[in-house]
């Protein structure tokens, strides 16, 4: 175990501490991501790489390996449920930006607007095929279940979001369930397949798959407060990715709910017509910012993360859990 002074500095940087602890389970699941990529059709690798080494902090597959490791798993198909993983990410990233005409992904152009619609989403399928394979070749048709059901809620979460687009009708309701479906479906059966190939008990394996969920559920929601706070460009990523793409989040629902009437029709010309001016993005972040909208997002983020938190609370005390407990915390705190 570290002292104590070594875990207070490794909360700085939990996600690194958690890449640490799992270090030569990370190795091998990019090996395997990579080896996979492979393709006679150089199309394939070049536009997966571009995204799957853009500088993600594979997230997902770091709680397939950590779940896997706190249950005292030793063998190697932990790593391919891990790519695995990553690769259905990657998939669904690739389709995402296509759906949503985004130019950026990661600060780096999107693979759609340097290949092609097309060829981002024929990209994306071969990952998801890349996906299953690993899956099979792990062994264990329970937790291919569990990946493969998470596949199509994702699937599910990305039409029930283009029913949202442009829709200020969307409820607070309509959103959670959009993002449980996109975001957070991954994340719980990430840890949950790591903790069933580790032969978890269903205690654990349920623990695990809660933390998921509400990890994932508060991850999101952070994201889509920092695209309305200043908090981001701090953090050198753009802000109003959301607000040009008129997508409706959190802080468009809860700013247009308690909106005047001027605000109520700026809304609806920036999100429902998406007909926006040069100066309607600063307008939108002080509209955010006036109806403590940014406030309300990022405090159902901090109820998601205690939940996360929470659901490891009567697991044995290791490394890996504290890490996990400061991953969860991280992921609220850098919004502030």
């Amino acid at each position: 175990m570290q002292s104590a002074e070594a875990r207070i500095l490794d909360r700085q940087n939990p996600i690194d501490w958690l890449h640490g602890l799992v270090a030569s389970d990370m190795a091998a699941a990019d090996r395997l991501i990579h080896d996979r990529l492979g393709s006679a059709v150089p199309l394939i690798p070049d536009l997966a790489r571009h995204l799957v080494d853009s500088g993600g902090k594979r997230l997902r597959p770091l709680l397939t390996l950590a779940a896997a490791r706190l249950n005292g798993y030793r063998g190697t198909a932990h790593a391919r449920l891990a790519a695995a993983v990553e690769f259905i990410h990657t998939a669904t990233l690739l389709h995402d930006d296509v759906v949503d005409v985004s130019a950026l992904r990661r600060g780096k152009i999107a693979a759609n607007v340097v290949w092609g619609n097309k060829s981002s989403v024929l990209v994306g399928d071969y990952l998801f095929s890349r996906a299953f394979q690993l899956m099979v070749e792990a062994g264990d048709v329970d937790v291919l279940n569990v990946l493969a059901n998470a596949s199509a809620v994702i699937a599910e979460g990305e039409v029930l979001q283009l029913r949202s687009a442009n829709n200020l009708a969307t409820t607070r309701g309509d959103y959670l369930r959009i993002i449980a479906a996109k975001t957070a479906a991954l994340f719980a059966a990430a840890a949950e397949s790591g903790a069933m190939i580790a032969s978890g008990s269903d205690a654990f394996t349920a623990a695990m798959r809660s933390f998921g969920h509400h990890l994932g559920i508060a991850f999101q929601l952070i994201d889509d407060a920092l695209d309305y706070s200043g908090r981001q460009a701090q953090l050198g990523k753009s802000i109003g990715d959301d607000f040009r793409e008129a997508k409706v989040t959190l802080p468009v629902i809860v700013a247009f709910e308690r909106a005047g009437d001027a605000a109520k029709e700026f809304w609806r010309r920036t999100i429902e017509d998406w007909a926006q001016h040069e100066g309607d993005l600063k307008r939108a972040i002080a509209f955010v910012d006036e109806t403590g909208a940014v406030g309300e997002t990022q405090a159902l983020a901090r109820s998601h993360a205690d939940q996360a938190i929470a659901a490891l609370t009567d697991l044995p005390a290791h490394d890996i859990r504290e890490a996990l407990i400061a991953v969860a915390e991280f992921c609220v705190e850098r919004a502030y």
